[in-house]
């Protein structure tokens, strides 16, 4: 009975030696082996590997992926032109050398991230005040990404770091100064609907007089073709009526009486007095139109 537990005892030893000195390394991870205080070995490649059970060896595993770093709340600054303006960014990196990683921030990459942050505000800080708003804000803001990136990747030279990329994500005015932009802005927009307004009044205006313009034109050119054709037909009526009369005297004084009659009693209430027996009723009188006599 002793040699069997001695057995079972020294099988158990066995697997709780092995399974200590056994450990696996995933395609996603580095794996630095630590003996005594000092890096033994780093592990890039995924796979099952042996180590001397601890505490003789330990073994520490590093993120092999693109890490994102984001700006934990948004930074301000101040522009050439003494302006605020807030920052929110993010960053993209990696480890590329386990060895050197550890050695500058202990393999703890939350150390490594704040310590990035810090790079990278003192980064964006130089560059942002050397240029205006309108540079940060647009024409100059890719160049300020380049600039911070290069600034960052000499700051972290032998950690055993890598900048992959650094991307500013907003670039704005504090808020009491955005609301100032904003209400200048509204006020150069109103300035130039009314500069458009005005111009299109003038323009309306002028399309306007030359309308009138080229109507009254019209008008008096028809108005002038019509008096002449007028004038034509009561020449024409005339010489007609002169013709007619010539031919006929007697119907000619019968047409212009008749003329008169109807100017005379053009209304109920026109009140002619005149003699009965003047020559003005004479057609009145007899159908030819001569002079009847006197009433007795």
């Amino acid at each position: 009975m002793n040699k069997i537990i001695l057995a079972l005892v020294a099988l158990v030893a066995a697997i709780l030696v092995l399974s200590s000195s056994l450990f696996v390394v995933d395609q996603r991870q580095f794996a630095a082996v630590f003996g005594l205080g000092q890096i033994k070995r780093v592990i890039s490649q995924p796979g099952l590997y042996f180590k001397i059970p601890a505490p003789f060896e330990n073994v520490v595993f590093l993120d092999k992926r693109i890490l994102t770093l984001q700006s934990p709340e948004t930074d301000r600054f101040i522009t050439a032109e003494k302006k605020n303006v807030v920052v929110d960014w993010y960053l993209k990196w990696r480890i590329t050398n386990p060895t050197e990683f550890i050695r500058s921030y202990g393999g703890d990459q939350r150390r490594a991230g704040d310590r990035l942050s810090q790079i990278v505000k003192a980064a964006l800080n130089e560059q942002i005040t050397r240029r205006t708003v309108r540079e940060v804000l647009s024409s100059q803001r890719d160049q300020v990404m380049r600039d911070v990136q290069t600034g960052i990747a000499k700051d972290i030279k032998g950690t055993g770091i890598q900048i992959v990329d650094m991307r500013l994500t907003r670039v704005d005015f504090v808020a009491s100064i955005t609301q100032s932009v904003y209400r200048r802005m509204e006020a150069e927009r109103q300035r130039v609907a009314n500069e458009l307004r005005s111009t299109g009044y003038a323009e309306a205006e002028k399309i306007r007089a030359e309308a009138d313009k080229q109507r009254e034109i019209v008008i008096s050119q028809a108005y002038s073709k019509a008096q002449t054709i007028k004038g034509q037909g009561d020449a024409e009526a005339s010489s007609i009526y002169a013709k007619s009369f010539g031919q006929n005297p007697q119907f000619a004084a019968f047409y212009r009486s008749l003329e008169a009659y109807r100017a005379s009693f053009n209304n109920k209430s026109d009140v002619l007095v005149l003699d009965p027996n003047s020559q003005f009723f004479q057609f009145f009188r007899e159908p030819g139109g001569s002079a009847a006599k006197p009433a007795k």
